[in-house]
């Protein structure tokens, strides 16, 4: 049985990565866009060539709206030449925070993008998406081979390499789930803040009842966007008189001004996971991938 992982230029690094732990051969695809923004993608094989049986397409879906469409056209194109088993491993994976209509008229795009997914492939491997009204991936993605891995217990390893008895702080309610994990794995100290939001870049954050004077404070959430819920929290951090408040998140998506928000907030180091390339990537996320990954591949 042939197996291939597939990959775009810009995620080359991490998806080799994942092809060493696997001793899976990789290849790029081509990617040419016209001047009208269309894309065209030509694969590293043809109906006329030696087709994998078994194609693994390694595709992180930060900034996802041109990489949907990159996924429809693979997909479907494979499925033309008669691949058998096609597998997306999305580190990150888009759309899922719209869980439910917040107003009226509201689109819920995470059925609908996780429907997109399930016709597309026979299995979905992701790191720590934003489910909260869910306990299960497949409940979005309804397909069996739906699977959800998380970033918190390698970032926990990491922050125990850095920091003597830190203190985990969730910016929110909805990171309890990330920063629970990460402190029970060494066991930390932690707690969530509260924060009211009036709209995407609007914050107001209060801290929880818990001393972090003199404290080595790390604010840990699953994903990093605009900026300003860390930078909130980062400020009376230290304003409540801790030590250093440095970050670690699973998806560096760090929008526009983020980082230089995060930074003027006074926070110090910036950890990630490779789900999103960033220069703040210190975990690679191949060996756990790697491991959801085997047991769905055929034996070559």
């Amino acid at each position: 049985m042939t197996r291939l992982l597939l990959h775009f230029a810009d995620e080359a690094e991490p998806a080799r990565r994942l092809a060493d732990s696997l001793q899976l051969p990789a290849a790029a695809v081509d990617t040419h866009r016209f001047p009208d923004d269309e894309l065209r993608l030509t694969l590293p094989f043809t109906a006329d060539t030696q087709l994998p049986d078994t194609l693994v397409l390694y595709r992180s879906l930060d900034r996802p709206n041109d990489k949907l469409v990159e996924l429809l056209l693979i997909a479907r194109h494979a499925r033309q030449l008669g691949i058998h088993t096609l597998i997306l491993v999305a580190p990150y994976l888009a759309y899922m925070r719209q869980d439910i209509a917040f107003n009226p008229g509201e689109i819920v795009s995470q059925t609908i993008v996780g429907n997109f997914l399930a016709e597309l492939f026979d299995a979905v491997i992701t790191v720590d998406p934003h489910l909260h009204r869910i306990s299960e991936l497949r409940q979005a993605i309804p397909i069996e081979q739906a699977i959800a891995l998380s970033g918190a217990p390698r970032l926990a390893d990491l922050i125990a390499d850095k920091l003597a008895d830190p203190v985990l702080m969730g910016p929110d309610a909805e990171s309890l789930q990330w920063v629970e994990t990460a402190a029970q794995a060494h066991g930390f100290d932690y707690a969530v803040c509260t924060k009211e939001r009036s709209g995407d870049t609007q914050v107001v954050i209060q801290l929880p009842d818990l001393n972090v004077r003199g404290r080595a404070v790390v604010l840990m959430d699953d994903v990093a966007s605009s900026g300003r819920t860390i930078a909130g929290a980062a400020e009376q951090l230290l304003a409540a008189g801790a030590a250093s408040v440095d970050v670690a998140v699973t998806h560096a998506l760090f929008a526009g001004d983020a980082l230089e928000v995060i930074k003027a907030a006074g926070v110090g180091e910036i950890w990630s996971t490779d789900c999103i390339a960033h220069p703040s990537n210190a975990i690679a996320m191949a060996p756990i991938i790697a491991e959801a990954l085997r047991p769905l591949l055929p034996k070559p």
